[in-house]
């Protein structure tokens, strides 16, 4: 009888974990589907709008735009509306009326002879431009009152290649065009913003990762607010500007790293490992009109070129999310979802992941009246995920529900989360089915941040309601200004033992809310011996060749390690997320590992590498590697050993 016992155990067992390893998946919920689009159209999209009628209207970086009549159709009517434009990156839709933000001006395009096609192409207002590449407009976005609001990108230095530039006034800012087509400077300290949203009549907008951005951020839009880069704040003693930081104040704060070789030549600035970092944060304490981000997107993992934000005003259509926000990437061709709440009077809240897989990158999103989501796609010049250089696609909801943790809210001792169903209540009180990191990003002259004082906070204990639908995660030692990894691996569902479909939120805790603490004794705090793995140690420091180039450090004496196979190595990829910007045979974002194992660098080089990367090793690509400090030693030893195993 007892032998019987132990059999039905193992038995039960076995169809848990089966049931473990049989969750579903994003794309069970959530299906991609490529509308027909006519031979010879090219979508390279810039801009999406749905327009009264249920029509799309949508904007090229060839400067074209088309209206899309019975869109969700198997059979949409394409025509073109306007062309001859420049790169608009930005559509509205006004009284009868598109508004589109080309390189230098807010055009107003109307058909009045109701031909279908756009006869006046008004300027509402122009813009100067130096004629740089990079000085890329976005927008425009509606306010409330009907006036608009345009983004403008930085150009890059000239011998300085890395560094942004303010070269007119604009550039580097936010700023607001009223109705009577007047001018109003709003913000500064943008980089790449290359997302600009109205979102319950609040402003915001998304940044990309470089000079002094650590990482791609979503911030809230204050007017005379300053988000942290200085390029714009060349213009800020302007008459007309709202923003009070001036050059002088921000770089007696920060060093900007300007320094030449003995040849005259301009350096580089690069992270130094073990350096004194600094943080956005501690500029906000000493100037008030600093704005911190709300949320910050983990690089490489939820992102690396971020694109628009979205409300979700579906009223259910489109799942269980609405009034969340769901933000693109260009460079992952992903869509994360944002989780959103006020605190002490700021934004703040979490990243989580939603749904991969799109064909190019995701610039644009715009919602149709059936509640699917259109996709507008672009990578020319910019590179992603997806290998197409354009498309225009549809996510469409099947009506089922997936689990996943619907809102992530603070707590004065910890986070609760509330999730889409039930949870499996044991493995809700396990404390090892739980892991929470903390980490910031430094505010420096050099392309990105690797993750800084990354660590473990310690789990006291955890609460569940009593319809295990919330869960209170009662931590040791929360961190103001910190982002906080929240990892719910061993986190299972009541009535069919799912796996959350994406079970880590980054939370970005800029306040800390005040109430009152949960009680020892209200707490569960028995774990199972499954604990995840911790983080691992920082790397050791990196070693550069005597000519600075990188060049190959000689292998180690001794038997090399049998290298992993493509089926081993690839889970490791998918984990650190390194499948995001590389193949294993062709360029992504950033080369194939075909192209590194060509450059011959020893394993133990390519793991330096992973830890501190070279971008001028690679010239010809736009997104420098950032950091992978995440990546344990381990992983980055076979990961090595893999690409070297592709050398022919």
């Amino acid at each position: 009888m007892k032998k019987l016992a132990h059999i039905a155990f193992a038995l039960l067992a076995s169809l848990s974990t089966l049931k473990a390893q049989e969750s579903p998946k994003e794309e069970d919920f959530y299906k991609i589907v490529t509308p027909p689009i006519p031979e010879g159209i090219i979508l390279e999209v810039g801009g999406l709008t749905t327009m009264p009628n249920g029509s799309l209207a949508i904007s090229t970086r060839r400067g074209e735009v088309w209206i899309v009549d019975n869109p969700t159709s198997r059979a949409p009517y394409f025509r073109k509306f306007a062309t001859g434009l420049h790169e608009i990156l930005g559509l509205a839709y006004k009284e009868g009326a598109l508004y589109c933000a080309q390189r230098g001006e807010l055009t107003k395009l109307v058909d009045k002879n109701g031909d279908g096609k756009a006869d006046v192409y008004e300027t509402v207002y122009a813009w100067p431009l130096s004629g740089h590449y990079h000085e890329y407009s976005f927008g425009p976005k509606l306010a409330p009152d009907g006036s608009f609001f345009v983004s403008g990108n930085v150009a890059f230095g000239d011998e300085e290649w890395w560094r942004g530039e303010s070269r007119v006034p604009g550039r580097g800012w936010i700023f607001h065009i009223t109705n009577d087509g007047k001018y109003e400077p709003w913000a500064t300290g943008v980089r790449s913003p290359a997302g600009i949203s109205m979102l319950n009549g609040e402003l915001f907008y998304t940044d990309n990762q470089g000079d002094w951005m650590g990482t791609g951020g979503i911030f809230q839009v204050k007017k005379g607010g300053f988000m942290g880069h200085p390029a714009g704040l060349k213009w800020a003693g302007l008459p007309n500007s709202p923003v009070k930081l001036t050059e002088k104040q921000f770089f007696a704060e920060r060093d900007n790293r300007q320094h030449r070789n003995e040849q005259g030549r301009a350096i580089k600035p690069e992270n130094t490992l073990g350096e004194e970092p600094q943080f956005l944060y501690q500029l906000k304490q000493k100037y008030d009109m600093v704005q911190l981000p709300a949320v910050w997107l983990p690089y490489g993992v939820h992102g690396v070129s971020t694109a628009e934000l979205i409300l979700d005003d579906t009223k259910g259509n489109f799942g269980p999310f609405t009034g969340q926000v769901f933000v693109g990437d260009q460079g992952q061709s992903n869509i994360m979802r944002i989780v959103l709440e006020k605190v002490k009077g700021e934004y703040q809240g979490a990243s989580i992941g939603f749904r991969s897989g799109f064909q190019s990158g995701v610039l644009r999103m715009a919602f149709d009246k059936d509640g699917s989501m259109f996709v507008g796609e672009t990578n020319r010049g910019w590179g992603s995920a997806g290998d197409a250089n354009q498309g225009l696609q549809r996510l469409v909801w099947n009506g089922k529900m997936p689990f996943e943790m619907y809102t992530v809210k603070a707590q004065p001792d910890g986070f609760e989360i509330e999730f889409t169903m039930p949870v499996d209540r044991k493995s809700a009180e396990d404390l090892d089915s739980y892991k929470v990191v903390s980490y910031l990003y430094k505010h420096y002259p050099v392309y990105g941040s690797p993750q800084i004082n990354l660590e473990d906070v310690k789990i006291t204990g955890v609460k569940v309601s009593d319809d295990n639908k919330k869960v209170r995660i009662v931590l040791d030692g929360m961190k103001q200004y910190y982002v906080h990894k929240i990892s719910l691996e061993g986190v299972r569902s009541a009535s069919n033992s799912w796996s959350l479909v994406h079970p880590d939120a980054y939370y970005t805790l800029n306040n800390i809310p005040d109430g009152e603490r949960l009680k020892v004794s209200d707490l569960k705090t028995t774990r199972s011996g499954k604990a995840q793995a911790s983080v691992s140690a920082e790397p050791a420091k990196e070693h550069v060749s005597p000519d600075g180039k990188g060049k190959a450090t000689p292998a180690k004496a001794g038997a090399a390690a049998k290298a992993p196979t493509w089926e081993e190595v690839k889970p490791l990829l998918a984990k650190n997320t390194c499948l995001a910007c590389h193949a294993p045979d062709k360029k992504v974002v950033g080369p194939s590992y075909a192209d590194v194992a060509k450059r011959k660098y020893s394993n133990e080089k390519i793991v330096e590498l992973i830890y501190a990367p070279k971008p001028e090793n690679w010239p010809d690509y736009a997104t420098p590697m950032a950091p992978m400090p995440q990546v344990s030693k381990a992983d980055a030893a076979k990961i090595a050993a893999w690409i070297n195993s592709l050398a022919k």
